[in-house]
């Protein structure tokens, strides 16, 4: 019992240390929710600005490992680092370049990866048959025909697929910040944790 305690009091401080900033996490989340939703109704500018701001942020990474590789070119490894970094820079430029084949190729290969690892996790739940494993079978089909949708719609699915995804990811994620905000606003100032 004095395990239990010693193992929640050090949450129950840290809790208590930002408790008085739930404000700016509820704050947070529901920016976050506004934007998803503002990416959802402008999914195909949401995908662009993605592919865009992807492909320049491989183009950065790009320079600044190329500056480290020359920097440090009597190390072993200099070429193959120096052909990664030409793999980075080559596809940050063509995203950049051709934004709209680089949503398609993103998309394709999200379809795919939906598609294989929903078929693992469908085939693996009913091989496993853990407890609840309908869940987890469920959720792989709905990932496979998701990826089916995706591989049979493109390239029109490439247009709005990834704005839609982040859009529906940020919704999801700002849901739960502010409803952290909440919780920590109503936390007791006595310090005592219960648990979630």
């Amino acid at each position: 019992m004095s395990e239990q305690s010693g193992l929640t009091d050090p949450i129950g401080a840290g809790l208590q240390r930002i408790r008085h900033s739930w404000g700016w996490v509820l704050a947070l989340g529901i920016a976050l929710a506004i934007t998803g939703v503002l990416c959802i109704l402008a999914a195909f500018t949401a995908t662009l600005v993605t592919v865009l701001v992807f492909g320049w942020l491989l183009l950065i990474g790009a320079a600044i490992s190329l500056i480290h590789a020359f920097r440090s070119r009597t190390e072993s490894g200099f070429f193959l680092h120096l052909m990664s970094v030409l793999l980075r820079g080559v596809t940050g430029f063509l995203l950049v370049r051709y934004p709209f084949a680089g949503a398609m190729g993103l998309t394709l290969v999200l379809a795919l990866f939906f598609i294989v690892g929903g078929m693992f996790r469908a085939i693996g739940s009913a091989a496993l048959q853990l407890p609840r494993w309908g869940w987890g079978a469920l959720s792989g089909i709905i990932s496979t025909a998701l990826g089916i949708v995706l591989l049979v719609q493109l390239p029109a699915s490439s247009i709005w697929f990834i704005g839609l995804a982040i859009g529906v990811d940020m919704i999801f994620d700002g849901v739960s910040l502010a409803a952290a905000g909440l919780a920590l606003h109503r936390l007791p100032a006595n310090g005592t944790h219960t648990g979630c």
